[in-house]
């Protein structure tokens, strides 16, 4: 995505989901390395932990057991150390309430889960393009 070591963040707790993005940013030849946190709880405590590599970025489930995506977006973005990490929501979540309330909580992006696979690998493709062109603060 960006610095070819900087990992990224994939907060999810649904192994299927896990293994396609997996497979989609190894089609689409991205080599940082991914951080898989099941729930909005551990995310937090892998990006407040000084030892914790800071990720390029952190693709967001919004649907996880114990802190979802809404309510860890409302923690991390008012925590000075997070808040500028772009946050792209990945979800199945239809809701127009969850889209209202990421933008809200300033999300990067709001993409919705396709069944197809191809389609998803041009989801992450898109994101990928963006983030290695967009510029970040440091």
């Amino acid at each position: 995505m960006k610095i070819a070591n900087t990992p990224i963040l994939l907060v999810e707790d649904d192994q299927v989901d896990i293994m396609t993005v997996m497979r989609a940013l190894k089609d689409i030849h991205v080599t940082n390395p991914v951080v898989n946190l099941e729930n909005g709880e551990e995310a937090l405590k892998y990006l407040r932990d000084p030892k914790s590599v800071k990720p390029c970025i952190i693709l967001l489930d919004l649907n996880m057991p114990i802190m979802n995506g809404i309510e860890f977006l409302q923690v991390a973005k008012s925590d000075v150390q997070i808040k500028r990490i772009p946050v792209v929501v990945l979800t199945t979540s239809e809701e127009q309430q969850d889209k209202v309330s990421s933008f809200d909580l300033g999300v990067a992006g709001y993409m919705s889960k396709p069944v197809d696979y191809r389609q998803f690998v041009e989801v992450m493709r898109t994101i990928d393009a963006y983030w290695t062109i967009s510029e970040l603060p440091q």
